[in-house]
């Protein structure tokens, strides 16, 4: 598919995936609605953009500032064509020493907060009868990776509700795709929470030596472009663990199949 004159809505927008995901789908000729906490940083990604934009600065935690937003979203240009659920953050500690408001932050922003930031868009794009959803998982969101049991929790519960809600959407027209990127070399790692919920403050070498974020979207976007469901943009070890918890694409075409043939109709007449 071509991106030319399609709008692409991006959470997370400000640094790393996000602000590459933006600059890239830019070159492909579309606009490009900027989200994150940081207006300041999302403006200068702005700037950076050969493309109409538009800045839409929310935390994503808060529930009604993002429903305004989703309202300016879908009103701006011929309305919301891309989301990416990408705002996120990670963890390094050990499950034993972890405290549970670490979980629930976690939880809370990189599963909870990317749902209902995707539900309040979902009316506008079924109704359009078109669209494509991309939810920025992790490799650690299909392999348990020691030092990130909640980042692992969470990712692992996008994934899940991704995979049911293609099935869902499979005759409605609108795609969604889960990516599943493994060390990248963004702040991810300094940014990460420890056990008692503060920010690491210093990053990893296989994440300052990872795939460099524009060549990350690089990736994304081809792969989108040819409507791939399960994107793993990893080399090496994480590439093969990835790979090796890789969904089957006969499974994805059966859940589809199970929809198409009246599945949901049938639960819901049993309700």
């Amino acid at each position: 598919m071509s991106f030319e004159g399609k709008t692409a809505w991006i959470t997370g927008a400000s640094s790393g995936i996000g602000a590459a995901l933006a600059r890239e789908w830019a070159s492909r000729g579309a606009t490009i609605i900027l989200s994150g906490r940081d207006e300041g940083r999302l403006e200068d990604v702005a700037g950076s953009i050969d493309a109409d934009t538009l800045v839409l600065p929310f935390d994503v935690r808060d529930e009604d500032v993002m429903a305004a937003a989703t309202e300016k979203a879908t009103g701006w240009k011929d309305g919301v064509d891309i989301f990416v659920a990408n705002a996120g953050i990670s963890q390094r500690s050990p499950a034993v020493e972890t405290s549970m408001q670490v979980y629930r932050d976690i939880i809370d922003i990189d599963l909870t907060a990317q749902i209902a930031a995707t539900q309040a868009l979902l009316p506008h794009m079924t109704q359009r009868g078109s669209g494509k959803l991309l939810f920025i998982s992790s490799i650690a969101g299909k392999v348990g990776v020691p030092m990130r049991t909640a980042y692992c929790a969470a990712k692992h519960g996008l994934i899940g509700y991704a995979d049911a809600l293609r099935g869902e959407l499979s005759q409605s027209g609108v795609d969604v795709h889960v990516i599943c990127p493994g060390s990248v070399a963004t702040d991810v790692s300094r940014n990460a929470l420890s056990a008692d919920g503060t920010p690491r403050g210093r990053s990893d070498k296989v994440i300052d030596n990872g795939i460099k974020p524009a060549d990350a979207a690089k990736r994304i976007i081809d792969a989108v472009e040819l409507n791939q469901r399960e994107i793993i943009v990893a080399d090496g070890m994480e590439e093969a663990m990835g790979e090796m918890r890789r969904t089957p694409d006969q499974l994805f075409d059966q859940i589809a199949g199970m929809v198409a043939a009246g599945y949901m109709e049938k639960m819901q007449a049993d309700d």
